[in-house]
């Protein structure tokens, strides 16, 4: 039987959109956040040469560096204040996490509450501050080495480096703001709007090439298949779910005596979502951007992070999947779905799986299922993001089309579009509440007396 909480949610219409000011209000806040960042993207670090940075990333968008400045929003091609995106912010996460899981005092402070979890949070702002102005001297540094400015000298290099520095921060801003006051998640939209504002370009480009006779008939023709397919893959498994199924005992209240109830845990397939392939994109990023702009006369260090980790080499795809198979397991269980929590609050409200007793056993037997389901997860991520690249690199197609570009697009619209059906459910649960609450007042919205019973 479907109960009334999913009746109510199936029958959601957008129209109620209107009647929703918060929700209304959270939107049109998103949305001019989002604007304000892509304005930003459009404006110019001072002392580049426009003319020279065109020209080098008309040779290079093919690269690594087509790949950084799809995550920037074309920021990094125009050389903008937001040049380095939200990627140093992520950069910084990833370490503090992987440090709360291995350094003691730190895994404590995570346990401290919402105290802890501020403290963590200024940790990741110092570190995000660190290796944003590492990123943003290398960068400035390197824009020298290419002939791309127009004054070189230590000016130049500080203000690249204040301005970089402030973009990135006040990015970060930006996604904070949107995660607390609007709809979604901000760092996840911010790359989101960056890639999808860059997509008619792409495919505008990518149809001349068509014309021009570069690319045959029938690899554009494969290439709109493999992304429909990809898109229609991506949204099944993000979608599939593991229920596991939950137990309710007898309970008394007073002399009355209710029936235990049952219900379901639901475990995603993929509970990490889209984050294991933005953060193995963004560690890809973090040493070739350097290299991408210094041209070709590099140390041999650098040249041999151009040659291996572009776009299609081997090691670059070898350490792609690693690193999202790693992440995919590490943000789950230290973040999406932690097994000791679930069982300690299934515990604490009398739940248990059956067959499985409360507490430690069953926190290992929802860590035995949630690890057999990572394979699946896992391996669906790895697939998703690396065969369309294999396909890319082979086909010369624009990195909008591959497999990471199209996987976080799905997922961040899928994302946004659940939360705005919840906020819209929500107020159609208070326009309930009102109701019954009027149907209790008589006329002037003044109490109704209880009538006394009729004596018979």
């Amino acid at each position: 039987m479907v109960s009334a909480v999913e009746n109510m949610a199936a029958n959601t219409s957008w129209a109620a959109l209107g009647k929703a000011t918060d929700l209304r209000n959270r939107i049109l806040f998103t949305l001019g956040l989002l604007i304000v960042y892509r304005l930003g993207t459009f404006i110019p670090v001072p002392g580049i040469d426009g003319a020279a940075l065109r020209d080098f990333m008309e040779g290079a968008g093919q690269g690594i560096g087509g790949m950084v400045s799809m995550f920037t929003g074309g920021a990094l091609g125009r050389m903008g204040i937001f040049a380095l995106g939200i990627m140093p912010y992520i950069s910084a996460s990833i370490i503090i996490q992987l440090l709360t899981s291995m350094v003691p005092s730190l895994e404590q402070l995570k346990k401290e509450g919402e105290q802890g979890r501020k403290k963590i949070n200024q940790y990741t702002r110092y570190g995000t501050v660190a290796l944003a102005t590492l990123q943003a001297y290398g960068l400035a540094v390197s824009l020298e080495a290419g002939d791309l400015v127009t004054d070189p000298g230590m000016y130049f290099r500080m203000a690249c480096l204040i301005t970089l520095v402030g973009g990135t921060m006040f990015l970060m801003w930006l996604g904070e703001q949107i995660t607390a006051r609007g709809i979604g998640n901000g760092i996840s939209l911010i790359i989101f709007v960056g890639i999808i504002a860059e997509v008619p370009a792409a495919l505008a480009q990518f149809f001349a090439s068509g014309r021009s006779g570069a690319i045959s008939p029938a690899v554009i023709v494969g290439v709109i298949v493999m992304v429909i397919v990809t898109i229609m893959f991506v949204v099944f498994m993000e979608r599939a779910l593991r229920k596991i199924h939950i137990q309710y005992p007898r309970r008394q209240v007073g002399m009355k005596v209710y029936d235990g109830g049952s219900s379901h845990l639901p475990v995603k397939v993929n509970p990490a979502g889209v984050i294991p392939a933005i953060f193995a994109s963004s560690l890809l990023l973090l040493p070739v951007t350097v290299s991408t702009f210094s041209g070709n006369s590099t140390n041999p260090v650098m040249s041999w992070l151009l040659a291996n980790f572009g776009p299609g080499q081997p090691l670059y795809l070898l350490f792609f999947v690693a690193m999202i198979v790693f992440f995919a397991y590490f943000y789950t269980f230290n973040v999406s779905f932690k097994p000791d929590e679930v069982a300690e609050n299934l515990k604490n409200q009398n739940g248990f799986v059956p067959g499985i007793r409360p507490g430690k056993k069953t926190a290992d037997y929802l860590e035995y299922v949630v690890n057999r389901i990572l394979v699946l997860g896992a391996a669906y991520l790895a697939l998703v993001c690396l065969l369309p690249e294999i396909l890319r690199s082979q086909f010369t197609i624009p990195f909008y089309f591959g497999g990471t570009s199209v996987l976080i697009v799905v997922s961040v619209t899928m994302d946004t579009i659940q939360q705005i059906q919840s906020h819209l459910l929500a107020h159609q649960y208070e326009g309930l509440i009102e109701k019954s609450n009027l149907r209790g007042k008589g006329k002037g919205g003044k109490p109704r007396k209880k009538r006394s019973p009729v004596r018979r």
